[in-house]
């Protein structure tokens, strides 16, 4: 099946189109109807008339962007009309809620008048937050704007000017540094005098190109004095007093080529008489100005770019436009000013010279990425781009004066984080917890490259001390070649810590009457799990985070030998947090009790009410069965329902119910219509099934079919703090968020 046929099955089935509107309240009750609708819609409405500003409190404006297009220049089609148009309009809306979440209404205006286009937009201003522009052809989009900027109280904003400028600019400014030029000294020559060309070299200038400098050409050549043909008004800023004729007049010694027209205009011969270390952007799509590998194999001095995914160094919009509105709608800006794209395009330069997550790097198929010729801007997939440009963003308004609705900007980033997912927004909170008083965690697997890239991190954020075994030359030779900093980081070898005899010594003491030999234990402190482990007994270190390449249970094992569980508890139990877009659920035991008794479920109850308060959840407990409050007396319900009795009469304090149905437990309209004495006041928040095999079923379940995010593995009722990950667990950030966990039990613990 061709590219073209996919396509179409894509935008046809199952649903016609893209998009569609979903509702962010219930309507299910008749009650519902009334608050939804009539009357009691009537509440907000005279508010908002007595107060205008409160459209923002009781509406949806706040958030939503409409996406507004007259289809007379779309994306390389030309002018196809405003309904062939709508597709692109509606991928538009995708990409704002993909990685912003923000709300678009898609706006197809059937007319090619500026002046009934500018009425019309201007009349909707009411019931968007932002205008975005798109795919209105020159000169007459550039009209559209600067009106619409002058007459509306709300951002305006052309993603096909301002977009393509605001990326490329972060773009130049990392190329121009590693080829060693200066902003003020370059040479650039922009092909093309459209709308994204003349705001790409306007936008240069504010970033520090002098506007002598920049040579611009059309279809006709150099935009110089004494030409008249193909001219007008925003050609004419760009008119230089020049000898040079045609483009590749222009090109020679110029130290930048920015490609903004079409394909195959631009031969080796021409790149060739540009200056040494050249810079070439050939965005013009689908075929580059001149073509990705023959200019690489022309020039082996140039960084370069193009609007092509298939190429390193793609200059894409979706860096701009979602988190640029994001930025400005957070803070009721009236505008998005030149202060606010300067200060987009310096987040994104600044952002492609940090560390790039592991996480990142995956998405696209690499082990690692680092700055330098084929990395200059960071990539579309890049979860920090919303938090570093948004914030950057709503910075620059408020500081030119434009934002209504001021933030906090540490406050900020973490709003903007918890839009990346309820989970990240979590472990943020346990992050600055772990912070506050980070300790020593060891990690038994210290060469593993998971390990220590997440070592970087965790020094890099403060989180904790690590401490890694391993050969130290090994774990510095594999360091090096990852590109990871240790600096901060211990290593120790355990065949040659200084330690070593003592923790032998220990060992035996704890398990010479549990039929283990000294020489089991010499051969024991030879393993670096049991080594982790007795630096946690003997307080040499604070937490223990292991299992990244070995089996789960060879590494609880060692643990559960040295460490063993805590004097209040009998048994060690394995929970996951399981975080929905509007709930969070823990579910016990997942990963450790294959068989239970009544006995250890309600142990597994209670251990799982504390790790639910370190999350700052008050528990709600159901006790999972097939059975309801007796509904069967099989022996595998009553063990249910004896687990209830016995964790009541140990913590009456404790909200816990069951033995009950899993649907029951999460549905309290269900649960209070069928059995109303429950003690239960809402969904309950902590899932306790009746054995290993049900819980591991359950997340797995809800992870891959309900679409939850599951942070865990975390091991409960060890006396000390030791956290498990899955063997193979998918990045360096789960050993950062299981070390943050660790951290905060030591924390707690101690």
């Amino acid at each position: 099946m061709t590219l073209k046929e996919d396509a179409l099955i894509y935008h046809s089935k199952p649903t016609p189109g893209k998009v569609e509107v979903t509702t962010t309240k219930p309507c299910i009750t008749q009650y519902d109807l009334s608050l939804a609708y009539t009357p009691g819609v009537a509440e907000p409405c005279l508010h908002i008339e007595k107060n205008p500003d409160d459209i923002y409190k009781y509406t949806s404006k706040g958030n939503l962007v409409a996406v507004i297009s007259n289809g007379t220049a779309v994306l390389g089609l030309g002018d196809i009309g405003a309904g062939a148009g709508k597709p692109v309009m509606e991928g538009k809306g995708v990409l704002f809620k993909r990685f912003a979440d923000i709300d678009v209404f898609d706006i197809e205006i059937d007319s090619k008048d500026p002046e009934e286009i500018i009425n019309i937009v201007k009349k909707l201003e009411p019931t968007f937050g932002g205008i975005n522009l798109e795919d209105i052809k020159a000169p007459e989009c550039f009209e559209i704007e600067e009106r619409l900027k002058g007459m509306m109280d709300i951002p305006v904003f052309h993603d096909d000017q301002h977009g393509t400028a605001i990326i490329s600019g972060a773009g130049l400014i990392n190329a121009c540094e590693i080829q060693g030029k200066k902003l003020s000294e370059i040479i650039v020559v922009v092909n093309g005098a459209g709308a994204s060309a003349i705001s790409c070299a306007k936008h240069y200038e504010a970033l520090g190109v002098l506007h002598k400098n920049i040579f611009m050409c059309d279809s006709r050549g150099v935009l110089r004095k004494g030409r008249t043909k193909g001219m007008n008004k925003y050609k004419d800023y760009f008119v230089q007093d020049t000898d040079k004729e045609t483009l590749a007049d222009a090109m020679v010694g110029a130290d930048v080529f920015i490609g903004l027209s079409k394909g195959d205009v631009v031969s080796p011969e021409m790149l060739k008489t540009m200056a040494p270390k050249a810079i070439v952007f050939a965005m013009a799509n689908p075929t580059s100005e001149i073509d990705y590998n023959l200019a690489v194999q022309t020039r082996s001095d140039i960084i370069m770019a193009t609007g092509r995914s298939d190429f390193p160094n793609q200059i894409n919009n979706v860096l701009g436009f979602p988190f640029i509105f994001r930025g400005a709608l957070d803070v009721r800006s009236k505008v998005i000013n030149d202060e606010m794209k300067v200060a987009a395009t310096m987040a994104l330069a600044n952002l492609a010279k940090e560390d790039v997550p592991e996480e990142v790097a995956k998405a696209y198929g690499v082990d690692k990425i680092t700055f330098g010729k084929d990395y200059i801007i960071p990539k579309p997939f890049d979860y920090r781009v919303l938090i570093w440009e948004a914030a950057a963003v709503a910075e620059a308004a408020m500081k030119t004066g434009v934002a209504r609705a001021p933030v906090d900007l540490d406050q900020y980033k973490r709003q903007l984080e918890a839009r990346l997912g309820r989970s990240r927004s979590l472990m943020r909170e346990l992050w600055d917890r772990a912070k506050s008083d980070p300790k020593h965690i060891v990690y038994p697997e210290g060469a593993n490259e998971k390990i220590l890239r997440a070592s970087q991190q965790i020094i890099a954020e403060g989180i904790a001390k690590p401490i890694l075994l391993g050969d130290e030359n090994i774990i510095k030779a594999k360091a090096e070649d990852l590109g990871v900093k240790l600096d901060g980081v211990e290593i120790n070898d355990p065949s040659k810590y200084h330690k070593l005899e003592k923790y032998v010594e220990e060992y035996y003491k704890l398990r010479q009457r549990k039929g283990e030999t000294r020489h089991d234990a010499e051969k024991a402190m030879l393993s670096k799990t049991y080594f982790a482990a007795m630096m946690v007994h003997m307080g040499d270190a604070d937490g223990m985070v292991g299992g990244v390449s070995q089996h789960y249970h060879d590494t609880i094992r060692p643990a559960l030998k040295v460490i063993g569980k805590a004097d209040s508890t009998s048994v060690v139990a394995g929970m996951y947090i399981m975080i929905f877009k509007n709930t969070i659920k823990i579910i016990a035991d997942t990963t450790v009790n294959i068989e239970t008794t009544a006995e250890s479920l309600a142990d597994i109850a209670y251990l799982a009410s504390l790790e639910a308060k370190r999350f700052r959840m008050e528990p709600r407990i159901a006790m999972l069965s097939f059975s309801n409050f007796g509904t069967s007396r099989h022996p595998l319900a009553e063990k249910v329902a004896k687990a209830v009795k016995i964790l009541k009469e140990k913590h009456p304090e404790l909200i816990v119910e069951g033995e009950m149905n899993a649907d029951i437990a999460v549905n309290p309209e269900m649960l209070q219509e069928t059995y109303p004495f429950t003690m239960l006041d809402g969904a309950a928040n902590i899932l306790i099934c009746p054995d290993l095999q049900s819980g591991n079923i359950a997340y797995k379940l809800l992870q891959t079919l309900g679409g939850a995010e599951a942070i865990g593995p975390i091991l409960m009722g060890m006396k000390k703090p030791v956290h498990l990950l899955q063997i193979g667990s998918s990045a360096a950030k789960d050993v950062v968020n299981m070390t943050a966990y660790a951290v905060v039990d030591a924390q707690q613990k101690k």
